[in-house]
């Protein structure tokens, strides 16, 4: 299940009603039955691949208007696109490794820290298509699973380079 706010939780849907979804957590399918207002969900994936998308109607001009299904498409276009394109910060990656393995892994938190938890630099970010780029929920979807894919990278970097210094103390 994808909330709106990007937030994915694994969970086994028990119920879906007009206005709310309930279900149990994946990890303990004997715990509390949890409900969740619809409006706070943007999908719900299940195990076999068919998923449920959740539109909201807005008034506009004394018209109803339903978000388009287009917008969530652009949205999951955005993170396969970052999937492919975004390569990472270099300079992120490369100052945590190097901080971590000259100084110690005490000192090089503090850099992995720093890095994961920006947003890449849009300079970083290797975007296939400007006009994309312009669209709201593209841009949203692109950017999330970028900072996602970043943080990875350099808590992967901060675990190698104290492997490495944890290796060069035990040889020295």
């Amino acid at each position: 299940m994808t909330k709106k706010n990007g937030e994915d939780l694994q969970v086994k849907v028990i119920e879906i009603s007009q206005s709310e979804v309930k279900y149990k957590k994946f990890d303990n399918p004997d715990g509390p039955l949890i409900s969740i207002p619809k409006s706070e969900l943007l999908m719900i994936r299940y195990q076999n691949g068919s998923k449920d998308l959740f539109t909201e109607t807005k008034q506009i001009a004394s018209k109803s208007v339903t978000s388009e299904a287009s917008g969530l498409d652009s949205y999951y276009e955005g993170q396969d696109d970052a999937t492919r394109y975004y390569k990472g910060s270099k300079g992120a990656n490369a100052g945590t490794i190097v901080t971590t393995i000259l100084t110690s892994p005490v000192f090089g938190l503090i850099p992995a820290i720093a890095c994961s938890s920006t947003s890449p630099d849009e300079s970083n970010l290797n975007f296939p298509s400007r006009d994309k780029f312009q669209q709201t929920e593209y841009y949203r979807g692109y950017t999330q699973r970028a900072k996602k894919i970043k943080s990875r990278k350099v808590w992967t970097n901060f675990g190698i380079g104290s492997g490495i210094w944890l290796v060069l103390i035990l040889l020295i």
